[in-house]
Parts: structure tokens; sequence; C-alpha cells
């Protein structure tokens, strides 16, 4: 879009800001029918009905559902990351335990409270495509360099190759089996359960790697 349309404006907003608006109806409007359809039985009318929009305005923001998939599991994931890293800089402290339980809290707050997020995240996501599935790795590697600087480069620094994709797969596959399940639960225990078994998950792991990093 050049700066001229993007400046151009219709019923008083601009092109620009029409266009946000339209996407963030669109990615609440695939929230819900992925969820609550699946992403293999929904179709773009059916995320337009939700929408209240049409399917010429869908296919000027998107090429496919599949791109809307993506994009709208893109913001989940990079709202997640940055509540956890907002989270462990406010704890003002060198103290793991706190980082760890400020750490999980936040991407519990962010991946699940909203269980169409959690479905879309863990499930609707998964298996969808060969571009899909190495899109979903690579954040999958992102979220394994957040736990690398948990750990901290000094400790990372000393593990043998290998051990640390090894230890932050494992532990990224089994926080998002239980985060899942939490979300599903009903009656759903408290945040606080969900947190403390995360948590001794992940300082039992951290525990670990600096004995191998010794």
């Amino acid at each position: 879009m050049s700066v001229v349309e993007s400046n151009r404006s219709y019923g008083g907003l601009p092109v620009a800001q029409r266009r946000a608006q339209r996407r963030a109806r669109f990615a609440e409007a695939a929230l819900s029918v992925f969820a609550e359809r699946t992403y293999a039985k929904s179709s773009v009318t059916d995320i337009c009905a939700v929408a209240g929009l049409s399917r010429r305005q869908f296919y000027e923001e998107y090429a496919s559902r599949e791109e809307l998939l993506v994009a709208v599991y893109d913001d989940i994931q990079q709202d997640a990351r940055a509540a956890v890293r907002t989270a462990v800089a406010s704890v003002g402290s060198a103290d793991l335990s706190a980082i760890i339980v400020a750490a999980v809290t936040a991407y519990v707050s962010a991946m699940a409270t909203d269980t169409r997020r959690a479905k879309l995240a863990f499930v609707e996501i998964v298996g969808v495509g060969a571009e899909v599935e190495a899109h979903r790795l690579l954040v999958r590697r992102e979220w394994g360099q957040v736990l690398a600087e948990l750990a901290g480069a000094a400790m990372v620094a000393e593990l043998p190759a290998g051990y640390l994709r090894m230890a932050t797969t494992a532990f990224i596959g089994a926080v998002n089996a239980t985060v899942h399940q939490w979300s599903l639960d009903d009656p759903r225990p408290p945040i606080a359960d969900l947190v403390d078994v995360l948590t001794t998950m992940l300082l039992a792991l951290m525990a670990r790697i600096a004995d191998v990093a010794r």
C-alpha cells in the first residue's frame, strides 16, 4: 500500500486504520470459528459470517484460511513471549525461583485464559501442512531461546552440543500439553496449581542443566 493510499479516508477513517480494524475482526472471528468448528471443518464463508464482513474483504487481507490461521497463531505467540519477557523484567531480583514463577504465570495467562487461543495454538495449528508445520517448529525454537535466556548465557555455553535443544523441546512439549489440558478441564483447577506444576518442572530442569554445565 502506498503512502497516499494509506492516508486516504473512507467513512472518516484512514485506509490503514480501516484495514487494521478489518484484520482484527477477521482474527477474532477466526479464533471462534477454528476453536468451535475446527480448522479442517471450517470455511472462509464461516469466518466472514462471524466477522460480519464479505469474502471480497477477506481476500483483500489474506490469500487463504491458512494465512489467517498462521497470522492469528503468530499474534498469540508474540503476545505470550512479550508477556513473559515483561514479567521477568519486572521481578527485579536474581532469584531464579521468582523469575520462573513470573514467567510461567505470564505464559499461562497469555496462552490459556482464553480457551480459543489455547485450542488454536496447541491443536488446530498442528498438521495443517508442511509449510505451517515448519513455521510451528520455528516458533518452538524461539521459545527455546526464551528458556535459554532464563538459564543464562554462561550456563548455556558450558552445555554439550544439542543438550539445550533436547531439554527445551521436552519441556515445551510438556508445557503445551499440560496448559491445553488445563484449559479444557471443567471445573478448571486454580491457575495457581497449574503454575505450581509447571514451575516445579522448570526448576527441576534448570537444576539439571546447571549440573550438566558444571
